[in-house]
């Protein structure tokens, strides 16, 4: 008796019967027995031989030994139908008595549901991994006051320029710069998370300083005493500053609370406001650097974005409506030039990105403008 060929559906349940038989047979007879003795039992919708054909029934599996002139083994038949049909088909099996020319025997074993089986083994392996993710991703109490500790502590002072002037580790990447008096201001500023900060590091303006105010939007933070308005006047005489920022009547920067550094950086005036001598348009247009006027000539009416890094290289170029969620994961972003509408929202993602540099077509209403992102429209520019 030969089974089909036909591959089975996904199999839900495993019939299982084990046999004795009063003499010696072969797989052949089981298998004959089967089919022969189950045959018509229930009509064509049930039959062994239509049910394989269809795949819902696999091939019938065989085990046995012979020895003094019996044989016993074990049956197998994987099933994909419902469970009232396999139970109809586990019990026809074990009515089989006569296997070959023997007397025989069939007792069923419990069926068993394979998608049990397999919800059990998925189950055991989902509690491995969760055990194994939870004791490699949870932190030791070491490794968490260490993280913490980091977090809070102060950057280090770093030398910046031939004078070596003290300042934070951004100054060299960053759009815009805090120029302050001395070292201990910077430590302070650096203590208020502040990175981008130098000091001048005596009265007289070094070169390195005079430099920087050609290339980086510089916010001279000084001391509300003479010695500021000193120094303050010398600086508008060799430099080139942006903005003002003092601190309170009598009191000095390295001496200010963070509450009170970041009050004093956001009443910042503008340079031209003190002198009341607004610049032109086009003086203004003729500070930018070349790769910003050029962009946004390139872009105007595109609603497109270009994203540049510290020094005028072009990163990438997008249209307008995936800049905002493209710029929260960008990384060495120093300015964006895009043909669209400045938004709170995007001021908001360039100032945890630390971009330096905004320039859009205009300006929506703004409620806070981050101290180190400047922000300019195309009409300036122009």
């Amino acid at each position: 008796m030969q089974e089909s060929e036909r591959s089975i559906q996904t199999p839900k349940y495993v019939i299982k019967a084990k046999f004795e038989v009063d003499g010696v047979v072969e797989k052949p007879d089981v298998i004959g027995a089967i089919f022969g003795q189950t045959e018509g039992l229930f009509g064509p919708d049930l039959d062994l031989r239509e049910l394989q054909k269809s795949g819902r029934l696999g091939r019938i599996g065989i085990k046995l030994e012979s020895k003094n002139d019996r044989t016993t083994g074990e049956i197998t038949i994987p099933s994909s139908l419902d469970k009232a049909s396999t139970a109809i088909i586990a019990a026809a099996i074990e009515s089989v008595d006569r296997i070959g020319p023997c007397n025989a025997k069939i007792t069923l074993e419990p069926v068993q549901d394979e998608r049990e089986a397999k919800r059990r083994a998925i189950m055991s392996k989902a509690k491995q991994i969760l055990q194994d993710w939870l004791v490699e991703s949870t932190p030791s109490t070491d490794e968490i006051i260490k993280e913490i500790t980091e977090a809070v502590r102060p950057a280090e002072v770093s030398k910046y320029g031939p004078e070596e002037l003290p300042a934070g580790p951004e100054v060299a990447t960053s759009f815009a710069v805090i120029l302050v008096e001395g070292r201990a201001d910077v430590i302070n500023l650096l203590k208020c998370g502040i990175k981008n900060v130098i000091g001048m590091d005596g009265t007289k303006v070094p070169q390195t300083i005079i430099n920087l105010c050609k290339d980086k939007e510089v916010t001279a933070f000084l001391d509300g005493d003479r010695g500021g308005d000193l120094i303050l006047k010398e600086l508008m005489q060799v430099a080139e500053l942006d903005y003002v920022a003092r601190a309170p009547p009598g009191k000095e920067v390295e001496d200010l609370t963070p509450k009170e550094v970041m009050r004093c950086l956001r009443e910042k005036i503008p340079v031209k406001r003190r002198h009341e001598e607004p610049q032109p348009a086009k003086v203004q247009a003729q500070q930018q650097p070349e790769y910003i006027v050029e962009a946004v000539k390139e872009l105007k009416e595109t609603l497109e974005a270009i994203t540049f890094d510290g020094r005028g290289n072009p990163i990438e170029r997008m249209p307008v409506s995936e800049l905002a969620e493209k710029l929260k994961t960008a990384e060495g972003v120093h300015a964006v030039v895009f043909d669209g509408i400045i938004t709170q929202r995007l001021l908001d993602i360039a100032e945890e990105r630390k971009v330096g540099l905004i320039v859009g077509d205009r300006i929506s209403n703004i409620v806070k403008k981050p101290i180190d992102v400047k922000i300019l429209t195309f009409n300036e520019i122009l």
